[in-house]
């Protein structure tokens, strides 16, 4: 990739700037690491026996994976061990985006538990210039079963009601408390077939707090043939409030379950049906934000390497300082180091997700990570070739 501007340098094959982090005996063991998970069979075999054996508390089991998938891909059991990888991101100049990592609760105990947690989140946040953000899930906050209902346009009973009613007190309190404390909140983005009533409520938080910044984020999976207009419809209304818009972009994660359900139940797949066709709407809806910079906090949530070029290369282009306020870039800890830290470098506002929590919250979390960067195909996966590149680099190989 070339940029017409010759004093514009970014270049996301360079290994030194991705790995500077690592030291030789960490480079090796993160190979060894993404070896076993470019094996297919492996992996499908290592992750039902993974969940099996945790959940069983067979000995032994949680000590294997905090010594490997979960310390690549996780910052912490808790807060106060995932400082550690906070301030060493940053050392690097990468920001941090703090995400509990339990999900699919129910109980109202257990989903206040949750709400408290990411209370404490903010409040670490706010003492380390390293984390501007926060993220949450919806669904870690209600029963998902009311979503669902309230999406297809089903009247809720009185109890749901309530529960409904408990969900907005808990994102209105953690929007609130991340406004007091010049904090951030993504809101992750759901299923299909939950995300009306997210989506409504999430402006309905921005309607209360981002007024004067971008508070709170909402999150657009362009996968979704419907989302760019989504993106552009909200930021229509942010507008007519006078209030910054807050879009997190990413491409999308249930792309398999979505066209399953489609199929089953006889609708269209709202998933574009072809990859070239998400590009289009991934950068679309990049160029749409930087181009409204000035009203749009934008996040660009990705790991393909043309998305964040794209990005990259209009802040440059419209001579937008790197470090703008509104434009950030992230990926999760763990992959595409190769992007996030040639992007700090460059002096862009980049980020890793560092999603913490008890091992056994976040075992879902690390089987669809080792799953992502599986090569079906038998071909090295780009995580691999890019870590391999590095060791031949250093005359480790």
């Amino acid at each position: 990739m070339t940029d017409p501007d010759p004093n514009f340098i970014l270049d996301f094959s360079n290994t030194e700037i991705a790995f500077s982090n690592k030291s030789d005996k960490e480079l090796k063991k993160t190979a060894l690491l993404f070896r076993f998970m470019n094996n297919n069979s492996l992996v499908k075999a290592g992750s039902w026996l993974g969940l099996f054996a945790i959940r069983l508390r067979i000995p032994f089991t949680e000590f294997f994976v905090r010594n490997t998938i979960f310390s690549h891909f996780c910052g912490g059991e808790n807060l106060l061990d995932s400082q550690k990888t906070i301030d060493r991101l940053y050392e690097y100049d990468v920001l941090t985006v703090l995400d509990y990592g339990a999900e699919g609760k129910s109980d109202e105990d257990d989903l206040d538990a949750v709400m408290q947690e990411i209370l404490r989140a903010l409040e670490m946040a706010a003492s380390n210039n390293s984390v501007p953000v926060v993220s949450t899930k919806i669904t870690g906050l209600v029963d998902n079963e009311i979503l669902e209902k309230m999406h297809a346009g089903v009247e809720l009973t009185e109890g749901e009601r309530r529960n409904y009613q408990h969900l907005y007190e808990r994102l209105d309190e953690i929007c609130g408390k991340a406004h007091e404390l010049g904090i951030s909140i993504y809101v992750d983005a759901e299923e299909s077939w939950l995300q009306d009533p997210i989506d409504e409520l999430v402006l309905q938080m921005m309607e209360k707090y981002n007024q004067e910044k971008a508070t709170v984020y909402n999150t657009y999976q362009l996968y979704n043939v419907s989302k760019l207009d989504h993106l552009k419809r909200d930021h229509r209304r942010c507008i007519d409030k006078n209030l910054v818009f807050g879009a997190k972009m990413v491409r999308g994660a249930y792309m398999d379950k979505e066209r399953a359900r489609a199929a089953e139940m006889g609708y269209p797949s709202p998933i574009h049906p072809d990859k070239d066709s998400t590009d289009r709407a991934f950068d679309d809806a990049l160029s749409y934000c930087i181009e409204n910079h000035d009203t749009i906090a934008s996040c660009c949530a990705s790991h393909n390497v043309n998305s964040n070029m794209h990005q990259a290369r209009l802040v440059h282009r419209k001579s937008i300082r790197h470090d703008h306020p509104h434009i950030f870039f992230s990926q999760l800890l763990g992959m595409s180091d190769n992007i996030t830290y040639n992007l700090a470098k460059a002096g862009f506002n980049a980020a890793k997700y560092v999603v913490y929590g008890p091992i056994k919250e976040v075992i879902p979390y690390l089987i669809r990570r080792t799953e992502e960067n599986t090569s079906v195909t038998g071909e090295m996966s780009r995580e691999l070739s890019l870590i391999e590149k590095e060791m031949k680099r250093r005359g480790l190989k």
